[in-house]
């Protein structure tokens, strides 16, 4: 397929896919879409770790809302939308049997912010800015914005962002707890690629383990984790990666790695 709104690179295990369409701040259409869900099989298929960015100086500004010109007697049904795009792309992206990882270089607000959020690790640039755009236009934050933000910085600062629809600098963002790390703007590719490059050569077969317990534990009492814990390290136990790593430690050498 060829791709116009998105660039898709893949090399040495690590895939970056980069949203492209700088004049307009990466802002997402239906293409895009359509485009993100190829890309994404392909990833799957050929890479152990993914880097999502942005082109130019925006991340994504969200939904492209020239798509959402209407009549006045119109009734547009942006539920749809959801079904069929954002929330299958998020789920996607949440199960991605890899890292995730998103290189943030400038704003990412409303559904750009949710794309950034679901990815597994977060770093930003020193420049960037998220925001909760949605109460500007009258809407409910989505694509999983108002499931991430109580659980990452807490339902008073969730609500003021999603209310006020302030931007929120990366500098804070990192200190709040809603990023893993903010990096110097010309640093930021070169530490997502350090990162992606690293956790790639490493047992993605466990990592993605790893991701299925840390996303179950959200909705789990105590009990009902413990007991998945309990039934993927049998899984993990189970993988050629668990065989080569106390191998890699009893003989003081680094893992080989292969993923499965």
């Amino acid at each position: 397929m060829a791709y116009h709104t998105i660039i898709l690179e893949i090399a040495d295990s690590v895939a970056l896919l980069t949203l492209n369409r700088p004049d307009k701040l990466n802002a997402v259409v239906g293409a895009m879409h359509e485009e993100l869900r190829e890309a994404l099989t392909s990833v799957e298929s050929e890479a152990r770790a993914l880097i999502i960015t942005g082109a130019g100086r925006g991340f994504c500004a969200g939904q492209d809302l020239s798509e959402r010109r209407f009549a006045e007697t119109d009734r547009p049904n942006l539920g749809r939308g959801l079904e069929s795009n954002y929330n299958p792309l998020i789920r996607r992206l949440r199960a991605l049997p890899m890292p995730v990882i998103a290189a943030v270089n400038g704003v990412a607000a409303g559904a750009g912010m949710s794309l950034a959020l679901a990815a597994d690790i977060v770093l930003a640039a020193r420049s960037a800015t998220f925001i909760q755009a949605f109460a500007k236009l009258g809407l409910v934050p989505d694509a999983g914005s108002s499931y991430w933000l109580p659980r990452l910085v807490g339902p008073a600062r969730a609500m003021a962002l999603a209310m006020l629809a302030e931007p929120l600098p990366a500098e804070k963002a990192e200190t709040w707890g809603l990023i893993w790390k903010c990096v110097d703007d010309d640093a930021l590719m070169d530490e997502a690629g350090k990162m992606a490059r690293h956790l790639a050569s490493q047992s993605t077969h466990g990592l993605a383990l790893i991701k299925r317990a840390m996303n179950a534990s959200f909705d789990n009492s105590l009990d009902s984790q413990l007991d998945l814990e309990r039934d993927l390290q049998r899984v993990a136990g189970w993988s050629e990666d668990y065989r080569e790593g106390v191998a890699a430690f009893l003989e003081k050498r680094p893992a080989n790695f292969h993923g499965r």
